[in-house]
């Protein structure tokens, strides 16, 4: 583990800044694109992991972040339901388009466009959680209700 070096996990840092929250950013050698993979690289357990999981709207085209506990199944009905139109697996092209980030490290902020993000509320049950910092090899801790603030997104029943 060290510091953040690649420009996008330092954008990532930046933003934190400017948004007032008070954590470091930091890389590994190893990939943290999976949650398991950023739990064992962290030493935490797999629900302590904020991963974010990218749909496309049906409808609308827009795209539907879901920032779920790593431990849990995204439940695709109860996610459409809640943004209330039908969705569809988002490919690598569409995430790299709607977040600026590739599959594996999309930030839950700085997207390149407008997006719809929803919280797990089963990472509320944690004092830490853990979430990327837009690669797939950085991550940054913060406090679940840092999370909400930062994304503005409401706590949702996701889980499968």
């Amino acid at each position: 583990m060290k510091p953040a070096q690649h420009p996008t996990a330092l954008r990532t840092l930046q933003l934190l800044i400017d948004a007032g929250i008070d954590t470091q950013v930091v890389e590994f050698e190893q990939p943290t694109r999976t949650s398991a993979e950023a739990a064992a690289a962290i030493g935490c357990a797999v629900a302590e992991i904020a991963k974010s999981i990218v749909f496309r709207g049906r409808n609308s085209g827009r795209a539907i972040i879901v920032v779920a506990s790593g431990d849990n199944r995204v439940s695709e009905t109860k996610v459409a339901e809640k943004v209330e139109e039908p969705l569809v697996r988002a490919d690598a092209d569409f995430v790299r388009a709607a977040t600026g980030y590739a599959i594996g490290g999309v930030a839950p902020i700085g997207h390149s466009q407008p997006v719809k993000v929803l919280l797990d509320k089963d990472l509320q049950r944690f004092e830490t959680v853990w979430a990327a910092a837009g690669t797939p090899f950085s991550v940054f801790p913060l406090r679940p209700q840092q999370l909400q603030g930062l994304t503005g997104a409401e706590w949702a029943d996701i889980r499968q």
